[in-house]
């Protein structure tokens, strides 16, 4: 079987790591999805991260390059599936 993937770009600055990009990341793992972990580690990265994809807030997660949303939006995603 083909393994799936996902791209999960989440928040881990030098002083605070994203619980809700930890919980993506463990939910896609347990649901068996290859995870592509990319990590913005400046508030600068996550301001232009967050402008560039007209989002307000991380994580974000991308599956078959279609953007799922964050955490919450995964939780459902997968429920759904």
């Amino acid at each position: 079987m083909e393994k799936r993937s996902a791209t999960l770009y989440r928040m881990i600055l030098p002083d605070h790591t994203c619980p809700f990009g930890v919980r993506a990341k463990d939910m896609l793992e347990r649901d068996g999805f290859e995870v592509d972990d990319r990590i913005l580690g400046s508030r600068e990265e996550v301001d232009a991260f967050k402008a560039e994809h007209g989002v307000a807030t991380t994580p974000q997660i991308f599956i078959d390059g279609e953007r799922i949303g964050g955490s919450d939006d995964l939780e459902r995603w997968l429920r759904r599936g």
